[in-house]
């Protein structure tokens, strides 16, 4: 297929459909012209050698390590034996019987919650979300780090984004008193620093001045709190958060999302959040892997001990080599700066075998890029320690001095729950 647009693989130009009007062929020349050719010399940031067998691969979100468990596995292959994909229709039809309002009603008992919403991934719990309790006349105050849905959501509602710097409570609450009651939006562990909300300082500022409470808890539930129930419980705020949201596509190896809310709101969402409405609901091995994965999660307490270990022996490793580090979790940023140097971080740690995930504008802001490597549970001794050898051995490689965030002031730790 012709194209007109410029598309340059290995040299070559493309041309494209005939049919595609001037406005589309220009956005799409720009990409190629401006990323792709001027930014990462014609290749492409997120994609540099494949791992071999004996890589180490720190890309996924299965934090615990428990994707490959054989119960989880085995009552997924049981449910599609028994029930196949099930009845394929939206959620907003689903009745109480029924294997997702049971599996949401287990939810709402774990985390302590009056009820619980199960969505079609964690996208669409929090634009779903966002979109059900904002509009036009509500500020949204967000922090500037919060993840890019629930930046969306707000454009969904055709909301006022109001937002704060990161982990700013006194920006917050200026920006609250300029503007008033609104909701405050904020993630509980961030998904490119790995850092923490100071989510005590934020409840007590949102409740003060009739702010509604949302947080996300993508990269905490499962793998904080006691049985993993998330900071959020963790901190004592589970009935002072009006809102918590999850994707389960992290901790507990699913493809889902999830919402705590009271009885009568889950109501509403279902019958009001386009996401619900219009998306189809859970197939029957998705609520059978959860549900076991829950019981995992609450049963298997080693695995959030090992994975306490390996993280902050990579914290403390890479900090003592001079790695800025902003991380207390499980998510450990190398924040090399503009994205041609992050490709260079790239290709020297995949050519010795180690695999982060390249992030990168808009899920960073422009020239914060970095590698983000995603402990988990299953790294043995002596991965970590080739991990912390060859970030060692490149550190001239990649001009780690040269780097904005080596320059800039360390990251003091804060308290969890403050």
């Amino acid at each position: 297929m012709q194209t007109a647009y410029a598309e340059f693989r290995g040299g070559v130009e493309w041309e494209g459909p005939s049919w595609e009007p001037a406005f589309l062929k220009n956005r799409v020349a720009t990409y190629y012209r401006e990323r792709v050719e001027k930014t990462w010399n014609g290749g492409h940031i997120m994609h540099g050698r494949q791992p071999s067998t004996d890589s180490i691969v720190l890309q996924s979100n299965d934090y615990l390590s428990i994707a490959g468990h054989p119960a989880i596995l085995r009552a997924q292959a049981e449910a599609i034996e028994q029930a196949g994909n099930g009845l394929l229709m939206s959620a907003v039809f689903l009745q109480g019987s029924e294997p997702q309002p049971r599996l949401e009603a287990e939810f709402a008992d774990y985390l302590g919650s009056e009820a619980t919403v199960l969505c079609q991934s964690g996208w669409c719990a929090n634009v779903g979300l966002i979109q059900a309790i904002a509009d036009a006349s509500v500020p949204v105050y967000v922090d500037m780090f919060a993840h890019m849905s629930l930046h969306q959501g707000i454009l969904c509602a055709g909301a006022t984004a109001r937002p704060f710097r990161h982990n700013d409570v006194d920006h917050l609450e200026r920006q609250i008193r300029r503007y008033g009651p609104g909701i405050v939006v904020v993630d509980s562990i961030y998904s490119t620093t790995g850092n923490i909300a100071p989510l005590v300082a934020l409840t007590e500022i949102g409740l003060r001045h009739g702010c509604v409470l949302v947080v996300d808890e993508s990269h905490s539930l499962g793998t904080h709190g006691p049985d993993g129930v998330g900071l959020v419980a963790a901190c004592g705020l589970a009935d002072q958060v009006h809102f918590r949201t999850a994707s389960l596509a992290k901790a507990f190896a699913g493809r889902a999302g999830l919402i705590t809310c009271s009885a009568r709101f889950a109501e509403y969402f279902k019958c009001t959040a386009r996401p619900a409405i219009f998306s189809s609901t859970l197939l029957p091995h998705e609520i059978a892997g959860l549900h076991t994965a829950l019981r995992v999660i609450r049963q298997e307490e080693w695995r959030r001990q090992r994975l306490y270990r390996n993280a902050r022996y990579l914290r403390d490793e890479l900090s003592r080599l001079g790695y800025n580090l902003e991380s207390d979790s499980q998510i450990i940023g190398l924040e090399s700066g503009p994205e041609p140097q992050t490709i260079v971080l790239r290709d020297a740690l995949e050519s010795r075998g180690i695999f982060g995930s390249v992030f990168c504008a808009p899920a960073t802001p422009t020239n914060r890029s970095l590698i983000r490597l995603s402990v988990n549970a299953a790294l043995c001794g002596a991965q970590l320690r080739r991990i912390v050898n060859v970030c060692a051995a490149i550190r001239e490689e990649v001009d780690l001095v040269s780097w904005a965030s080596t320059r800039r002031k360390p990251h003091s730790t804060p308290v969890l729950c403050r």
